[in-house]
């Protein structure tokens, strides 16, 4: 499954406002040590993660961006390269400095339905990713955690979809559209029977059968209009595409819940970090 790049820009203020900070900085103090931090992007996209994470990380870093998407990876190198201070492009890599730091960015096409085990073959340090696996399935899940702590990698994962939203002001078909929504993305994105909303659970329980340490934190959109009036919209037709594909909810009752989303005022759509650090 992929998104395009307009969508994606359209959320990354979004996204970046609601990461946790304290996560992100306590996976800045585990890989201190390494002079070199290299880091793999799961579902690179755009490259959100890495013009969120790249400021917090250490003085050189190294990364592999991973998409499915040839145009998003092509995007992530052109947002990239008007992001940085400098941008200095190779055969295959992307040299960027920003605010002092270097940024070494590989982007590679892969499709990570078929298992992580040829990206961690050059050894991270860190697996990340963002918004990615509420669309992938309880098995895929466990079947990275295992493959991650195999390698020794930490993981660090970002806006994991948990299923809690709350819209003001209320509408009556709050609670049966959400619930058509959910029983939509828990269907096949790609990854087989998606985890959705039960992703971030099984991120965590899998990485603490695996002996990681793991740190969780609710990181909500906090979407609030006018500023937010253009993503607000696109989510709500969004949710009511999903929730009418289902089936599961009155299509009158859908049109209704849309048209007054149109007026929201605030919108608070449910997500978790979640940081797995090896012992």
């Amino acid at each position: 499954m992929s998104f395009s790049a307009s969508w994606l820009a359209l959320r990354e203020p979004a996204d970046h406002r609601a990461r946790d900070r304290a996560l992100a900085e306590n996976l800045a103090a585990h890989l201190a040590s390494h002079p070199v931090q290299r880091v793999l992007d799961l579902g690179c996209g755009s490259g959100s993660n890495l013009r969120a994470l790249a400021p917090v990380l250490g003085a050189r870093q190294e990364w592999t961006l991973v998409d499915y998407d040839p145009a998003l990876l092509a995007a992530a190198r052109d947002a990239l390269h008007a992001w940085a201070d400098t941008a200095t492009p190779t055969t295959d890599t992307l040299i960027l400095t920003k605010q002092g730091k270097e940024v070494a960015v590989h982007f590679r096409q892969a499709d990570l339905s078929q298992g992580l085990a040829s990206l961690l073959a050059d050894t991270p340090h860190v697996v990340t990713a963002s918004a990615l696996f509420d669309l992938c399935s309880a098995a895929f899940i466990a079947q990275a955690a295992r493959e991650i702590a195999h390698s020794g990698a930490a993981f660090y994962t970002v806006l994991t979809y948990d299923g809690v939203e709350h819209w003001e002001p209320p509408h009556p078909a709050d609670d049966a559209v959400l619930s058509a929504f959910i029983a939509h993305q828990k269907t096949d994105k790609g990854f087989g029977i998606s985890a959705g909303p039960d992703a971030p659970d099984a991120l965590a329980n899998n990485f603490r059968r695996e002996g990681y340490d793991v740190v969780e934190a609710s990181t909500p959109w906090q979407l609030a209009a006018p500023r937010d009036r253009a993503l607000m919209n696109e989510l709500a037709k969004g949710i009511a595409a999903a929730a009418r594909e289902t089936g599961r909810c009155d299509p009158t009752l859908v049109e209704a819940w849309l048209a007054a989303r149109a007026q929201a005022t605030h919108a608070s759509i449910g997500h978790r970090d979640v940081l797995a650090l090896p012992r």
